[in-house]
């Protein structure tokens, strides 16, 4: 009898050559690495800090007094009614997960070359971690909203939440597809074009200014809106709004055109991910 026909072998390590090498029943297999990759990220990344877990609630919130004072008492931008510090913290909150889910994927080959080149699991296990941990600062800065939500109602403010409420689970998964897509897409192509490392920082900032997280979709003209819904994230964020505070300019062939567009995004960065975990090595 082969070794091939041992039964007590239980993996069998060989070649791919084909354009989706991802084996996604292979990353359940996994699945107690990734919790502890999430452990990791989570608990370790604020470990030796001063102040620990509440830089999860003061970040956003020194953000949104920032975008209070100068969009809103400055600038004069509207808010279609809803106090703008509500208006800016639900934008905040719900951009701030795309955005750490990308950019901390995106350096997952040139952050973990030394792991990656000693031991063998699946290259997106690290990823998918990262978009799993940093749901959990969501979570916090989510709750951290509600809270804001619930005062800024009995003190009388005009919000009227609705049945979209009941989409929010499909938009937090949508958010997680989307940035994870962008990172591992980025971080594909770091590993030869250093210069987008570089550049990411400044094209997040760019991406939040063409997403209306400072100002309402209301206040683009309708001739171009059909543009701004080449964004995913656009919908994403006025479905976020509208749901809580009744405020928006949703529409549903924007929903799908977004979601169409991050299922696109995730399946080419899933591809090019896996094409380019076989050979980063030579090349990083």
């Amino acid at each position: 009898m082969s070794d091939n026909d041992d039964p007590n072998w239980t993996m069998e390590i060989h070649s791919h050559s084909g354009w989706f090498d991802t084996d996604l029943s292979e990353l359940w297999r996994y699945r107690d690495l990734i919790l502890l990759f999430v452990r990791r990220d989570f608990v370790a990344y604020y470990k030796q800090t001063v102040l620990g877990p509440l830089w999860f609630l003061l970040q956003p919130l020194f953000t949104t007094i920032v975008f209070t004072i100068i969009f809103s008492n400055i600038a004069h931008i509207s808010t279609d009614g809803v106090p703008p510090f509500l208006f800016y913290l639900a934008g905040t909150v719900g951009w701030s997960y795309f955005a750490n889910c990308m950019t901390q994927t995106s350096n997952t080959f040139i952050v973990n070359a030394g792991i990656f080149g000693k031991v063998y699991f699946p290259r997106l296990v690290v990823p998918i971690s990262v978009v799993i941990s940093n749901l959990f600062t969501f979570a916090i800065q989510f709750g951290l909203f509600l809270i804001f939500l619930v005062f800024f109602n009995l003190t009388g403010s005009s919000l009227e939440p609705n049945v979209w409420i009941l989409i929010i689970p499909l938009l937090i998964v949508q958010m997680a597809a989307l940035g994870l897509g962008m990172g591992i897409l980025i971080s594909s192509m770091t590993t030869k074009y250093r210069d987008l490392a570089l550049a990411l920082t400044f094209g997040v900032q760019l991406w939040m200014y063409a997403t209306p997280v400072v100002y309402p979709l209301s206040q683009i003209p309708a001739q171009w809106q059909w543009l701004f819904a080449l964004n995913p994230m656009t919908a994403v964020i006025e479905t976020f709004r509208y749901a809580f505070l009744g405020s928006g300019a949703i529409q549903p062939w924007m929903l799908g055109m977004s979601l169409g567009m991050t299922i696109l995004i995730l399946a080419v960065g899933i591809v090019l991910f896996s094409r380019m975990e076989k050979t980063f090595m030579d090349t990083i």
